[in-house]
């Protein structure tokens, strides 16, 4: 599309367009653009008219529409942020350089950095969403045009735009935006399964005629014989959608239902409730198939009510009733509020405002770590809602799959903090319930009640699972405060440093939290090693070990030449410990602790006995140490034993119980081990819980070689 082909396009909905600073974009780009090609071979500058073109076909503002033509200026080209404000005007300035911040962060990356990056993007779509519109209009021609990538671009890319992009597009309220992100990338990451449904809809129609015509035809019979003036539209639905269905049900394609879409747009909120009652009467309603969306808004503003219904020859079709200007919302989202209509905005009472949905994204997500805000982020784009109502008839959304814990949390923290039950339209149901549309929920709570840590197999929303992995975490501090302090003084001794007060603050700082307990408490929980703490301060000295690992057969040096060495099984040696060998005729060398008393024995035969050393390097073998732990007798108790110790990177490899009492058990559990200090931390690990009463080594003089 050529500058004069762009600005018609602009004019045909907004006759007041500022024409000559759109063709002074466009001409500012294609020079800044001169002489760039894409992969496909075109001039690089028929990417930003491309997605001007978009913007424009939503008949988006000005400002939109320049910025859509300049976007890749201010990174790709010799042009700066001064030389776009002082030509644009700072609002295309500032929108340009919100989207090249968009364009640098790396959405796909490792989680930590990931969850970071979303904060990013959440702060500069904050001030302005149509930073958003243009990334996503940016990334839909990309998407088109994805053939010309390398493979493994295009399945990068591709990926990133399934689980990012996409999803935000729906959560914008730009659902067809979000299905042909959907099904471009489905096409580049399973091209088979998308024409194997292709297919499936040729092989359907050549077998049952024109469906869509035939059911479209039969709905407005309905609405002719209601007196109802309306429009019907019918089509099929997208392969990925059809895919997405398919593996979420476990139905192959013939067996699926509503793969047709069917959308009756009226005159007014009362025909649409019309309508579905026409359309009721006339086929049967699909039960726990019916939406009501005018009453109960999505937070992006769209509004429309949803039926599934068993039409001509029994096939199941979904229709959605919505009004013209619940209509515009729905194919624009967020982006309605930008919309012209005959040269003015267009004034639609159901566009919401754009920070909103930004705010209920983000909102409270300041008091959460990375992982969990991140997780928070990909749960609320991801999840459709139910509505449920309190006893007073207050309506609150949640995700699909949540349970009345989430419900708890979405009215207050403190609510589901001492949530014990709750009750569904007055009888009592377990925490676990999933809840559906029009349920109304009632909380029991309790003083003094806390949650519990297998709320978190439970919940579903971001907001429940991070308020109940903070009051965890505050509950077990003080334990992983102590925990955390005697695995850094470890690691410090290590190097040949002290885990100073001061040396704990500095690292805390270095890592951004707030003190040196914070520090600690996240080393007991295993949120942060001891190298990364040791790193902070010492890089060089925290390193990983330089050279090979030691491999088992070279672990002990000393060993006369020729002859093998076997570990004792009375003393179980580790690296790090000193040792001494003793040599039997036909078994080469048994390896000893230096204070192992089965050594007594061998006091007056000095000639058996070889001077040995551990070698200084990495131990790649593991050894086997065993232990006996006096644990309580309660519920759960054993299974967190077992995960302090994976924790700790050890292995268990024996276990079995020695005593069963009514108040505790006593165990024998061999667990392998890398050297000495590995040893300490495990012991360390399991000191610390409140529910171990006795930790010793064993060490089995009976057991000689």
């Amino acid at each position: 599309m050529d500058a004069d082909g762009l600005v018609a396009l602009v004019s045909s909905y907004n006759p007041h367009s500022d024409t000559a600073k759109i063709a002074e974009a466009y001409a500012f780009g294609d020079e800044m653009h001169a002489g760039q090609v894409r992969q496909s071979g075109e001039p690089y500058f028929t990417h930003p008219v491309a997605v001007a073109e978009l913007l424009a076909r939503q008949k988006l503002d000005d400002a939109t529409i320049i910025t859509a033509l300049l976007h890749d200026t201010v990174e790709d080209t010799k042009a700066r942020f001064t030389d776009v404000s002082e030509r644009f005007g700072e609002e295309v300035a500032y929108l340009v350089d919100g989207v090249t911040k968009l364009t640098n962060l790396q959405l796909s990356s490792t989680e930590t950095k990931q969850a970071e990056n979303f904060r990013k993007l959440f702060m500069a779509v904050s001030k302005d969403p149509r930073v958003l519109l243009v990334k996503l209009a940016d990334r839909l021609h990309n998407m088109r045009t994805i053939k010309y990538q390398r493979p493994e671009k295009q399945a990068q890319k591709a990926r990133e735009t399934m689980d990012i992009y996409a999803p935000l597009a729906g959560r914008m309220g730009m659902q067809w935006m979000r299905e042909e992100l959907e099904d471009l990338s489905f096409k580049v990451l399973n091209p088979e399964a998308r024409n194997s449904i292709i297919r499936r809809f040729i092989m359907l129609q050549r077998d049952s005629g024109d469906v869509i015509d035939s059911i479209t035809g039969d709905i407005q019979k309905v609405l002719k014989k209601a007196q109802i003036k309306g429009e019907v539209f019918g089509r099929a639905k997208k392969p990925f959608s059809v895919w997405r269905k398919m593996q979420e049900k476990q139905k192959s394609f013939s067996r699926l239902a509503d793969i047709y879409g069917f959308r009756v747009i009226v005159g007014s909120e009362a025909d649409c409730y019309q309508v579905l009652g026409a359309i009721h009467a006339r086929w049967a309603a699909v039960p726990g198939r019916f939406k009501d969306y005018i009453s109960n808004p999505k937070a992006n503003g769209y509004r429309s009510i949803h039926t599934t219904v068993a039409g001509r020859d029994g096939k199941q079709v979904e229709v959605q009733i919505r009004t013209r200007q619940m209509h515009e919302v729905a194919e624009a989202g967020v982006a309605a509020h930008w919309s012209y209509r005959d040269g003015v905005r267009a004034e639609n009472p159901f566009a919401v405002d754009p920070a909103h949905w930004i705010r209920a994204l983000s909102e409270r997500l300041d008091e959460t770590d990375h992982d969990e805000f991140l997780e928070h982020v990909k749960l609320e784009m991801y999840q459709d809602q139910v509505f449920c109502f309190t006893p007073k008839g207050d309506v609150i959304k949640l995700p699909r799959g949540a349970t009345p814990i989430d419900y708890a949390y979405g009215i207050h923290t403190r609510i589901g903090d001492s949530c014990v039950g709750a009750k569904i339209d007055g009888l009592r149901v377990p925490l676990w319930t999933r809840l559906k549309n029009g349920q109304q929920v009632e909380i029991i709570t309790a003083e003094g009640q806390r949650p519990q840590p297998t709320w978190l197999d439970i919940v579903v929303t971001g907001r429940a699972k991070s308020a109940i992995r903070r009051s965890l975490r505050e509950e077990d501090r003080e334990r992983f405060i102590k925990l955390g302090r005697e695995l850094a003084r470890v690691a410090f001794e290590h190097i040949g440093k002290k885990a100073t007060d001061k040396a704990l603050a500095t690292a805390a700082r270095t890592l951004g939290l707030a003190e040196a307990e914070d520090l600690l408490a996240r080393l007991g929980s295993a949120e942060l090693t001891a190298r990364d703490v040791v790193g902070t301060l010492y890089p060089e000295l925290a390193a990983a070990p330089q050279g090979e690992v030691v491999e088992e057969s070279r672990a002990v040096v000393g060993l006369p030449e020729g002859q093998i060495s076997t570990r004792a099984q009375c003393c179980q040696p580790v690296p790090g410990e000193r040792i001494v060998g003793i040599t039997y005729r036909g078994q080469g060398v048994i390896v000893h602790a230096i204070d192992c008393p089965v050594l007594v024995d061998f006091e007056e035969q000095p000639e058996r006995w070889v001077d040995l050393r551990w070698h200084s390097g990495p131990h790649g073998a593991v050894h086997t140490v065993s232990m006996q732990v006096a644990i309580s007798n309660d519920a759960g108790v054993l299974g967190r034993i077992c995960t302090l110790i994976g924790e700790q990177k050890a292995n268990i490899s024996d276990l079995h119980f020695i005593d069963r009492k009514q108040d505790f058990y006593r165990l024998l559990i061999d667990v392998d081990l890398r050297d000495v200090e590995h040893l300490h931390m495990v012991q360390t690990a399991l000191e610390a819980d409140s529910d171990v009463a006795e930790i010793t080594r064993v060490k089995n003089v009976d057991r000689k070689p």
